[in-house]
């Protein structure tokens, strides 16, 4: 059975650096000044590095049958757990842990491979059959692949030493999402890192907007997009879970026409952001573009530039607007025109999701009822 995998604040830990990087970084060798490193000569474990009378001490912590110990007598679930142990005796280490040293960008979740093996979401590269690549990314290439005989999307890390951290948080917050509008995670391979989630056939909604247009989508196949998509973020923001990157090209569509949220790369659950990217200015709410603060309101404003997107088929935002002038235009007062053809209130829902005051927006759910409502007409 599977077990979501959950994330950990450890600002202590730095993964793959080496025994004098670790020594340098503890060169104030004050008594108890600790950090946690990835074992370099025995690989999937780590080092627990301690100071005391003026040198480091560094101890192996093994990995075995689910569990970590240092000494094989007493064992731990997790590094969370062994290092809040040690901090609160010193248990046989030279000294208890009282100073950790914290990496660069401490603030943000943690997450290693034992935890998705711990969770049951490891699967076999041997299972897996790679077929054509469909999309590139920032950290990832896209391919679509061939598991236990159902087609699926396979996206394999491309840059190991930058972005394998990002890339295993983004997949640990989707074992915990389990909803039939935001795309499942089937697994991840081990070595050659890879995401397997299932396929969706009609591609990302921007595209599918683009390449159809008009012609071939109808209202009913708008406002179902609309509202799939609101539905998986009221559910997500139910979960503690802010998007910050909510865009049609980040919704994919499934063979009966089911759009699914997707890509997180970008998310920040409880209170952790997963990486530092740059968001993207003509989906971000102005308030998140000047002070870094995402709530559910911001996600709201994005949503409403998303309704944009579904019913202009897939036009930039703010035409003839450069990214830089954005904030500017709409601190003004100035706020896009409602698409060609697009009902009011649709363009009210946009309008009410733009309000400058995040107060004055809308909740996801008052603005799913909204929806549900319309679409009930039109089915």
């Amino acid at each position: 059975m599977k077990h979501p995998v959950t994330l950990y604040a450890m600002p202590w830990y730095h993964g793959k650096i080496s025994r004098m990087e670790a020594e340098q970084l503890l060169s104030s060798r004050k008594d108890g000044l600790y950090l946690v490193r990835d074992s370099k000569v025995y690989v999937g474990d780590y080092t627990l590095c301690v100071c005391f009378s003026n040198k480091v001490e560094h101890y192996h912590i093994s990995y075995s049958n689910n569990q970590l110990s240092i000494d094989n007598e007493v064992f731990f679930k997790n590094l969370e757990e062994l290092v809040q142990h040690y901090t609160n005796d010193a248990d046989g280490l030279v000294s208890s842990l009282k100073i950790p040293v914290t990496k660069q960008g401490g603030k943000f979740g943690t997450v290693s491979m034992h935890d998705f093996r711990h969770g049951g979401w490891l699967i076999s590269l041997h299972d897996l059959e790679l077929g054509v690549l469909i999309g590139e990314g920032n950290f990832g290439d896209v391919y679509e692949g061939v598991y236990n005989d159902q087609k699926v999307a396979a996206k394999q890390l491309k840059d190991k030493e930058r972005g394998e951290q990002a890339f295993l948080l983004e997949a640990a917050v989707m074992t915990s999402l389990n909803h039939h509008n935001v795309v499942q995670i089937l697994g991840i391979t081990e070595g050659t890192i890879i995401l397997v989630t299932e396929f969706m056939e009609k591609g990302n909604l921007l595209e599918y907007l683009q390449t159809r247009g008009r012609s071939a989508i109808t209202a009913s196949d708008q406002i179902h997009f609309a509202s799939d998509v609101c539905a998986a973020m009221e559910y997500l923001n139910n979960k503690g879970l802010i998007h910050r990157d909510l865009a049609a090209r980040n919704i994919l569509v499934n063979s009966k026409g089911t759009a699914k949220v997707s890509d997180f790369g970008l998310a920040q659950f409880c209170g952790l952001s997963l990486t530092s990217r740059q968001f993207p200015v003509k989906w971000t709410a102005p308030e998140a573009l000047r002070d870094n603060t995402f709530n559910t309101k911001t996600d709201m404003w994005s949503f409403g530039i998303l309704l944009w997107e579904i019913y202009s088929f897939g036009r930039v935002p703010y035409p003839r607007i450069h990214q830089t002038d954005v904030i500017k235009h709409i601190e003004g007062g100035y706020r896009m025109e409602a698409p060609e053809g697009c009902p009011p209130e649709i363009y009210s829902i946009m309008t009410d999701a733009w309000k400058l005051k995040p107060a004055d927006r809308p909740t996801f759910s008052q603005v799913l009822s909204e929806l549900n409502s319309m679409r009930s007409v039109l089915v």
